[in-house]
């Protein structure tokens, strides 16, 4: 059985060694998909900061476009240095007006909340798909920093849901013979 102290240090000397093995293909290709996923949620956020009025989604919205800013920099300077080209992130958003958008085009604040919510979702389902296959830990520590953001901006975006009746719940199951 291993101890706690022998996995930090199994853990911790290669983050202190210089040398390291190169990154592997499913480490680039995570990486590259999350760093898209992100950028691509900035416009998603943006045209969402342009849509609603509610004050508690707008200030979740910016919360969340600002995790997303700053994980895209601790990517980008991680894949800058190990020489990956960077995906082309879309043009910003200009701020417009809420009350100019047709109302058979304006999505309602339950409709972004959960966008954004599917959006938050895939991240996490990503990157823990891409921790499983990671093997340099300064990649699995990148890709844990931005899951602990993205667990903690999903729980106090579900709990603003929850609060404002938005959340989709699926059907209960109730097994045969259970009591419903």
């Amino acid at each position: 059985m291993t101890n706690i102290f022998e996995s930090l240090k199994d853990f911790i000397s290669p983050l202190i060694d210089n040398e390291k093995n190169p990154l592997h293909v499913g480490e680039v290709s995570n990486l590259w998909i999350l760093l898209t996923m992100l950028e691509d949620g900035i416009s998603l956020y943006q045209t969402s900061l342009n849509t609603s009025k509610d004050g508690e989604l707008l200030h979740t919205l910016e919360k969340g476009m600002q995790l997303s800013i700053n994980s895209i920099n601790k990517l980008k300077t991680f894949m800058q240095h190990e020489g990956i080209p960077l995906t082309k992130p879309a043009e910003p958003k200009p701020k417009s007006n809420p009350d100019s958008i047709p109302l058979g085009v304006k999505q309602t604040d339950d409709e972004i909340a959960n966008l954004v919510s599917v959006k938050v979702a895939a991240e996490i389902t990503l990157i823990g798909q891409a921790l499983a296959m990671t093997i340099r830990n300064d990649v699995g520590l990148i890709l844990l920093g931005t899951l602990i953001e993205l667990l903690k901006f999903g729980t106090s975006l579900k709990s603003m849901m929850i609060k404002r009746g938005w959340i989709k719940v699926p059907p209960y199951y109730y097994p045969p013979g259970g009591t419903s």
